[in-house]
């Protein structure tokens, strides 16, 4: 056969099978039940946006990343109307929240405005598929829009901080969160003579880079700047090396507790207004911390950190799996002048975003698992032979009935008993029904707990044994008593979902 389409994706997006969606779907779920229980709502918007509102709005980097949608016809514009503007894909989504907020508040958004989003977003960068980083990627956000109280940052931290733990995850050792207030930097900035803004910013985009460089490559880039592995040249920020060690070393205070990074830094900022102004406000933000009982573990001060994204103005985040070897899963911070973009209006707001395909393959690096099953359903029931199909489907639409996820087995082994329950323990069904002529006539059918079976086989080795305990967890019941039994053997599940 000619003009068959080779299958194939595009460089730096895949397809996401059911196994990993599974997985996904619980991570995202757990992490949603820690938003709302914050009192975050749901709220969704499109992938594609105008170009006038994505560009500009990251920096200059973000700008690069940006995938430009053409369409293919030149769209009809009627007289009167406004031509037609260049549209991209959204490249996080926080942008789109800064619009929504602008678009809407405080007419049918009142603030202040919790929301969380999950989503795809795209950026055109080089995909490292084995790190979690491809061109499409799911993030999942939370943010407060209308306060500017470091009391709303501290907020954001101690849900991100929760998601994490939801996950099953222990601060310090499964996970640890770094936070820092740019103002810090900037006091200290301001304090060695440099005040110009591009100057400053330039500084933080290279700090931000400290995990992923060398210490030369570092000072390279606060210094003159440097050539990369392509031969490319990188523009320094052109300090003078006795500026660059200064700064290394108040970027690289670390205490055991938070209270006490943050006086060591005191003690290397200037006295001035700026600076004493920047320490309250880190102060006030470390005490809401504590009183949200996030523990020092969870939570570090960790004065070298800037992120990346040009919109971010006071306190920033960042999160990060020990171990799993894929750079940060999560950060955010506060960017009260995002909106402004969009209004004339100035709204304060602070937010986290979680990057879900990181996250996700951090998880599997580390062996975290939430199961092994690879159905949405609990329970399966098989087509026995000799017996009208129709048993089997009343039997599947009176489970489903009673609230129990229940599979019908329709693949092509249906009569062949061992096909199917081999198809069953397969998927990681907890049960399996049967209801075979004889208990037709009986008016009984026979549940297995696949689970109770799978555990009585796992240390047997002797043939016959295995043979007796192939039976271990099955039970005939009258028929009456079907859902009480299926929902006895399914137990704490059904209570989960419920």
């Amino acid at each position: 056969m000619t003009g068959l389409v080779r299958p194939q994706n595009l460089r730096g997006f895949r397809d996401l099978l059911p196994e990993e969606m599974l997985l996904r779907n619980e991570v995202v779920a757990r992490i949603t039940r820690v938003y709302q229980s914050y009192g975050f709502v749901p709220l969704d918007t499109p992938v594609l946006e105008s170009l006038p509102t994505l560009l500009g709005s990251g920096g200059e980097e973000a700008d690069k990343q940006i995938f430009v949608v053409r369409e293919n016809t030149k769209p009809v514009v009627a007289e009167g109307e406004a031509a037609p503007v260049e549209v991209g894909m959204r490249f996080d989504l926080t942008v789109p929240f800064a619009r929504i907020i602008a678009q809407y508040a405080p007419q049918q958004i009142k603030l202040p405005f919790r929301r969380y989003h999950v989503g795809p977003v795209f950026r055109a960068d080089d995909p490292q598929p084995e790190q979690g980083r491809f061109r499409q990627f799911t993030q999942l956000d939370a943010d407060i829009a209308g306060s500017s109280t470091v009391a709303a940052d501290a907020e954001i931290v101690a849900v991100m901080s929760a998601a994490f733990d939801s996950l099953g995850l222990e601060g310090s050792t499964g996970y640890f969160v770094r936070v820092n207030n740019r103002k810090l930097v900037d006091a200290f900035l301001a304090g060695v003579g440099i005040e110009d803004f591009e100057t400053a910013r330039h500084v933080l985009r290279v700090l931000d880079k400290a995990d992923k460089i060398s210490p030369e490559a570092l000072r390279a880039e606060l210094g003159e700047g440097r050539f990369d592995v392509s031969g490319d040249r990188i523009r320094g920020v052109g300090l003078a090396g006795d500026l660059i060690d200064a700064l290394l070393v108040f970027v690289g205070i670390g205490k055991d507790t938070r209270s006490e990074t943050l006086d060591a830094l005191e003690a290397l900022l200037p006295a001035t207004d700026q600076a004493q102004s920047a320490v309250a406000e880190v102060r006030e933000f470390l005490s809401h911390l504590d009183a949200l009982g996030v523990s020092e573990a969870s939570v570090q001060l960790d004065p070298s950190l800037a992120r990346g994204l040009a919109y971010y103005t006071g306190t920033v985040y960042e999160a990060t799996l020990v171990g799993a070897g894929v750079g940060s899963v999560g950060g955010g911070g506060r960017y009260d002048g995002l909106v402004s973009r969009f209004s004339d209006d100035p709204v304060a707001a602070v937010g986290v975003s979680i990057g879900i395909d990181r996250l996700v393959t951090g998880l599997a690096n580390l062996g975290v698992e939430f199961g092994t099953a690879r159905t949405t359903a609990d329970v399966v029931v098989l087509v026995m032979p000799k017996v009208e199909p129709a048993e089997a489907t009343r039997v599947a639409a009176e489970l489903r009935a009673a609230g129990v996820n229940t599979e019908l087995y329709v693949g092509e082994s249906v009569g062949k008993v061992g096909k199917q329950l081999a198809y069953a323990n397969a998927q990681g069904f907890r049960a399996a029904v049967m209801i075979g002529g004889n208990e037709v006539q009986d008016g009984t059918v026979t549940v297995k707990n696949l689970q109770a079976g799978a555990e009585s086989r796992a240390a047997i080795a002797d043939n016959s044994e295995y043979r007796a305990a192939r039976s271990a967890g099955q039970m005939t019941v009258p028929r009456a008593d079907l859902t009480a039994t299926v929902r006895e053997i399914l137990g704490d599940t059904l209570e989960e979902k419920a």
